[in-house]
Parts: C-alpha cells; sequence; structure tokens
C-alpha cells in the first residue's frame, strides 16, 4: 500500500512536447489517479506544494551500464538526483547473463574489463535470476535489461573469432528466446567489442528475428563511428530491414577530427531508412568526449581467443611492433581506424585504474602519465593491459560540439547517460549530470530545446522505444514516476570534479513513492524490474 500523494500548483510537462500546463495531480496505489487543479489537502495523506516548479514524467536513462552498481549501491543517488526513475541496461553487448557453467567466468572477466572487478556471484544464469536479486535486495529506481550479445556467444562459442555454425546460432537463438520471455526488453549488439564483433550478418539476423517475434528492440553500438560510420549504419540498418525488428542506434557519433561533420549526413541516411519502412531511432550523450576501457585503444582482432591469448602475443616482439605501428599512427593491416592516431594520446584520459600500484596515474592524459614514468604511451598503454588485466577506464576527447548538437536535436534522438559507474574512480561526467544537462543548461542557456522538447526526449520517446507503455507520459492511469524540478535544474559534474551532485530535483516519485523528498534520499526502494 502507497500513501495518497498530492502534488499541488506546479507546471505539468506531460512528456509528448505539449505546452506545459498548471495543475495538480494526485497518486494513489502507485498510479497518477486524477490530474485538475484546486484539488483539497484532504483529498490525500500528503501533500507537496510544488510552487510553480515543473512536474514532469521521471526521466529515462535510455542506455547506460549500471547493471552492476545496481547490485552493490541499489539506492543509485547520482540517477535520483537527476530526475531518473528508470534506466536500461545490457547496452553495447554487455550484461550480467545468460550464463552457463562453462561460459560463467569468461562473461564474469569479459564485464570485468568494462566496468572493473566482477564477482562470481554478480553473474547469472537467467533475467529471473538478476531480477530475483535486484527486487530482492530492493531498488529505488526501475531497471530494464536487452541480453548482451555477447553472453549469448560466450555460451556457445567462447572467445572464439569464427562465424557461428547454424546448429551454435540455432542455440543463440533458443537462449535469447528464453531471456526475452522473461521481460528482457531486447537484444543489444557491440560490433567493436569482442565476442560480439565477431558476429556475422547471418548470426545477427537470426537474433533479431526473434526480438522481431517478441516485439522488442534490437540496439547496437555499432562497428565502426569513425571514417568508417555511414558504411556501419547500413549494416544495421540491413539487419532491421531483413529481420523487420526494430532497432536503436546506439550513441550516434562521429568520432576524430578527420572525421567531422558527418553527423548531418548520417542523420539524412536515418530520415531515408525510415522512409524506406526501417524503424530506427537514436541515442546519445550531450558531451563532447565518449567513455570506454582500454583495450578499445586495439584493433577487435586481436582479442582472438580472449585477454590472455592477448597477452601471450604480446610476447612477440614483431606483434608489439606491429601494435605500436597501428595504435600510433593507423594502417591497413587492421579494418577500423586507430583512435589514437585520430585524436593523439594527449586527448585519452585515465579514468579507472583497478590495481593501486598505477592507481596514481588516474585523472592523467596518457601523454603526460608516460611522460611521468618517462615512457612511450603505447609502453604505458601494454603496462595497463598487462597488471591491470585489460580493465583500465579512458575518456576519449574525440568529438565536434556541432555535430553534437546536430544530433541531439534531431527528432529522433532520445537521451542516454552511457555511464560506466566504477565508485573509487574518476568517472566520465555523464555519469552524473546528463539530464539535468539536457534540461538545464542546454535548453536554458544554450537554447538547443524548449523545455517540452527536452522533457519529451527524456521521458516519452524512450517509454515508446522500450515498450514502457504506462510510463514517459503524465496522464491518469500512468504509473506514478514523476520528477518535481526547478528551472535552474543543473549538471555539476564536470571532467575535472565528475562526480558533484546535479541540483534543482526536490523530489522524485518512482512507482508512487517518494525517492527524493525536499532534496534529500529517501533511503525508499520502490523500483522494479520492468
Amino acid at each position: 500500500m502507497t500513501d495518497r500523494t498530492l502534488i499541488r500548483s506546479v507546471r505539468i510537462i506531460d512528456g509528448t512536447g505539449s505546452p506545459w500546463y498548471r495543475g495538480d495531480v494526485l497518486i494513489d496505489e502507485g498510479h497518477i489517479s486524477r490530474i485538475g487543479t484546486d484539488f483539497p489537502r484532504e483529498a490525500a495523506d500528503i501533500v507537496v506544494e510544488g510552487a510553480d516548479r515543473y512536474l514532469a514524467p521521471g526521466f529515462i536513462d535510455a542506455h547506460c551500464h549500471d547493471d552492476l552498481i545496481f547490485l552493490r549501491e541499489p539506492d543509485r543517488p547520482e540517477k535520483a538526483f537527476q530526475g531518473v526513475t528508470s534506466i536500461v541496461v545490457g547496452n553495447c553487448s554487455f550484461s550480467l547473463y545468460p550464463a552457463v557453467d562453462t561460459s560463467r567466468e569468461n562473461l564474469r572477466r569479459h564485464f570485468s574489463g568494462l566496468l572493473g572487478h566482477t564477482e562470481d556471484r554478480e553473474i547469472f544464469d537467467d533475467l529471473q535470476s538478476y531480477r530475483e536479486r535486484l527486487e530482492g535486495q530492493g531498488i529505488a529506481l526501475n531497471l530494464v535489461s536487452l541480453v548482451g550479445h555477447a553472453a549469448l556467444r560466450l555460451a556457445i562459442l567462447g572467445h572464439d573469432r569464427r562465424h557461428a555454425s547454424e546448429s551454435e546460432i540455432n542455440t543463440m537463438c533458443a537462449m535469447l528466446d528464453v531471456q526475452l520471455s522473461q521481460g528482457a526488453a531486447g537484444l543489444s549488439l557491440g560490433l567493436v567489442y569482442p565476442p560480439s564483433a565477431f558476429g556475422d550478418m547471418t548470426e545477427m539476423v537470426a537474433l533479431a528475428g526473434v526480438v522481431r517475434r517478441h516485439g522488442k528492440v534490437l540496439a547496437a553500438h555499432i562497428r565502426a563511428y569513425e571514417a568508417g560510420l555511414l558504411p556501419a549504419m547500413e549494416e544495421f540498418a540491413d539487419i532491421l530491414r531483413l529481420s523487420g525488428a526494430a532497432g536503436l542506434l546506439s550513441h550516434l557519433q562521429s568520432a576524430g577530427r578527420p572525421n567531422w561533420g558527418q553527423i548531418p549526413v548520417a542523420l539524412d541516411r536515418l530520415e531515408a531508412m525510415r522512409q524506406e519502412g526501417v524503424d530506427i531511432s537514436f541515442d546519445m550523450y550531450p558531451y563532447p568526449a565518449g567513455s570506454t576501457w582500454i583495450l578499445q585503444l586495439l584493433p577487435p582482432a586481436t582479442m582472438d581467443g580472449g585477454l590472455e591469448a592477448l597477452k601471450k602475443r604480446l610476447e612477440d616482439e614483431s606483434f608489439r611492433e606491429l601494435l605500436r605501428r597501428w595504435v600510433n599512427q593507423g594502417g591497413p593491416e587492421f579494418d577500423s581506424q586507430s583512435k589514437v592516431s585520430l585524436i593523439g594520446w594527449e586527448n585519452v584520459q585515465l579514468s579507472a585504474i583497478g590495481i593501486d600500484a598505477l592507481k596514481n596515474f588516474e585523472g592523467l592524459d596518457m601523454q603526460a602519465a608516460a611522460e611521468r614514468v618517462s615512457v612511450e604511451p603505447f609502453d604505458l598503454m601494454l603496462r595497463f593491459i598487462l597488471e591491470d588485466d585489460g580493465q583500465t577506464g579512458i575518456i576519449l576527447f574525440q568529438l565536434d560540439e556541432d555535430d553534437l548538437k546536430c544530433a541531439c536535436c534531431h527528432r529522433l534522438y532520445m537521451a542516454g547517460s552511457d555511464g560506466l559507474p566504477r565508485p573509487g574512480s574518476r568517472p566520465h561526467p555523464r555519469a552524473f549530470g546528463t539530464f539535468p544537462r539536457i534540461a538545464g543548461p542546454l535548453r536554458r542557456d544554450r537554447k538547443w530545446f524548449g523545455i517540452e522538447d527536452a522533457v519529451r526526449r527524456m521521458t516519452s520517446v524512450a517509454a515508446q522505444r522500450f515498450s514502457l507503455l504506462d510510463r514517459g507520459v503524465v496522464r491518469p492511469r500512468m504509473a506514478a514516476d514523476l520528477v518535481l524540478f526547478s528551472d535552474d535544474i543543473a549538471d555539476r559534474a564536470t571532467f575535472e570534479r565528475s562526480t558533484e551532485m546535479a541540483t534543482g530535483i526536490s523530489h522524485l516519485w518512482v512507482n508512487g513513492r517518494a525517492v527524493v523528498a525536499d532534496g534529500r534520499l529517501t533511503g525508499i526502494r520502490p523500483g522494479r524490474v520492468i
């Protein structure tokens, strides 16, 4: 049972893009019961005076990597203080399930690369066991989960760099079918991240067909965001076209100065795809830098056989020198473009280091860190791979502000933080500031959007894409996921002080219960796996 809550005298932004209007909202039994004006205080057990602040649907983080941190820090304060009520995990092919006995260790190590050391008990057989753990301990916010392609591949093919056989594809499809039947929101691909990167068109179309039959979504970190952006988009469109699945292109961007200016062309192509009948949209974070881990500075082919196989190959001097040339300068030896050759070592910042012996480098760029110990940046990178097990987090300053604005202001855009939470590190500020940044400075100061459009991109657009049919809009009978915020809402996290909490959120309700009240966490955990 929940208390009846009356929120009085607010400017209601309903999430559809329609102009705000003044009114009162009554919450009862976890849902919006009534919307009107001048409701008597006696209508509710709890009365919140809105004082002409904005009341909107709770924000939905359409793309993040909070899978692990939800288990460890279920109150999720940095998301709650951004106004987020639901988050989508399992992105870019990374999920903590499904695992079989022979793949548990591989999946544990694979996930550790992205988010630091992961325990065996944090790897799950299926979505149901993950849900039971989360809801058993209680979670403050709602969680929506995609199935990571990597978990399927590791269960059947391990780290082998080869095409799956028909029988292996059928087994992966059967595994995926079980997870979608248990309530997963769809499948995510990570086509630059081995082993997902090793999948071919036949495999991906078959898996996408399972997604379509369930009416779910296929999300993809596509195969390239540099010079190969447009061909990589076409590959994803082909998967959607051949399978009939609905698609979400993850964090659309054009990385590296030589590739800046591609986004208008990419957006035109997305519009053309929709005209051709391809159901596709995209998410992005509102920052000119991205974040990943240090193995992404190497070409995917080097991960054939997994991390231990890579370490073994690094013992070969000729292989090391080949990699040195490619990482520093690029070249035809591998299919992809070298990130370092595009942006320089000075634009690779160390954000999360797992071992104490190297922790003092955190916060430095690779050029400065290497100079500190009088080695070349490439050789320092090898130390992180060998000593930190390739788990070192990095921030890449690689995007153009004009491209970023162009993408974020497009009609197909929805907001996603792409946060990589690793407590005790210096993460990208997007994990702490994405949503107040959109609703605040980008809307108020830089005029990227009007307030209603900014809210729409953080609410109903994502709710529609992930079939969250009872969320994302302020209407009677909808789930009472709501955020009350002032016009001066703002992000405070910067690349120098990246864990500063946002300001401007006074109240946050999840399933009708207050997770934030009067600017403070309540400690209540009403969230669910939805």
